[in-house]
């Protein structure tokens, strides 16, 4: 799940990313605005749900997508499209272009 927040008198988005992932003992993001450097994601304390929040510039769009355990690459089913990336799959996409 993608939730995103924006402000009227800042040229940001909050954007909070949401994996649930039953049987993972660990969940990165890895994105194009961490330098592709995975990022552990925080476990919530109900249930197997991981959370990372951040702030994005408005009016752009930015490739991510989860790493589970270290070695599973695992897509959101909610980002607003997919972008072939280089080793023959998709990367997500989110978009902070207000509508």
């Amino acid at each position: 799940m993608i939730s995103k927040r924006f402000f009227k008198t800042k040229d940001e988005v909050e954007v909070t990313f949401e994996l649930e992932a039953q049987e993972a003992n660990s969940v990165s993001i890895v994105a194009d605005f961490l330098d592709w450097k995975a990022t552990p994601m925080k476990k919530m304390a109900k249930g197997k749900v991981y959370k990372f929040k951040t702030r994005l510039p408005k009016d752009g769009e930015f490739q991510f997508r989860y790493l589970v355990d270290g070695q599973q690459w695992v897509n959101d089913v909610n980002a607003d499209r997919y972008i072939p990336n280089e080793f023959g799959e998709d990367n997500c996409l989110v978009s902070t272009i207000s509508a």
